[in-house]
């Protein structure tokens, strides 16, 4: 339904009126992300609340030193570089970042019913985005070629694992999950912040 909605609002004329229709847009790609934002947060919870208190020690010890695999998409690395980027440049990282869960998300532990919500909305934030890209490019060629962003599935997640090493992966593909779409919750509403003059920007 709300795919509908998304292409309707792209069929109104972005060109004719830019600045609305990308608010509108901006406004329903971040609740998107702020919803996704927060069924990673509650599969994270959920899976945390299973472990044993010295585990949780543990495997948050071992996930500060470790990297997620997204960490090779360059993004911002604070947020005064986040507010100086620029809106396509904004919108560009938050597309790699959501095309990297498409396949890894399906791999998320901490319940059924949350996990299966997750493959269906990234897949409508990510066309939200390229509609996005599309209306803000101004005729330039600035859409990445989403063949070079496919990133190789979470190390060898998918190869037979003991128990130990499997509580490890699940542990950090759910923090990378939350974590990532925190990074793209904030990319976008700094980027819809600057289609409202009026509000603040200020992260």
């Amino acid at each position: 339904h709300n795919f509908v909605i998304l292409l309707s609002v792209l069929c109104l004329g972005v060109s004719s009126q830019p600045i609305t229709d990308s608010q509108y847009l901006f406004s329903i790609a971040v609740s998107r992300v702020q919803n996704l934002h927060l069924l990673a947060q509650r599969l994270f919870s959920n899976f945390e609340s299973t472990l044993q208190t010295d585990d949780q020690h543990q495997l948050n010890k071992i996930f500060l030193q470790d990297f997620c695999n997204s960490d090779y998409i360059i993004s911002p690395i604070d947020k005064h570089e986040t507010q100086r980027s620029s809106v396509l440049k904004l919108l560009s990282i938050s597309y790699r970042l959501v095309e990297s869960w498409e396949f890894s998300s399906r791999s998320l532990t901490g319940g059924s019913a949350l996990r299966n919500q997750i493959s269906p909305r990234l897949s409508e934030l990510k066309t939200g985005i390229q509609m996005l890209i599309t209306a803000n490019q101004d005729g330039a060629e600035m859409f990445p070629d989403s063949t070079a962003l496919q990133l190789a599935p979470y190390g060898n997640f998918y190869q037979s694992l003991g128990d130990d090493e499997l509580l490890r992966r699940n542990y950090e593909l759910l923090a990378c999950f939350k974590k990532d779409m925190h990074k793209v919750e904030t990319y976008l509403t700094v980027a819809k912040c600057r289609f409202s003059p009026e509000m603040n920007c200020t992260l």
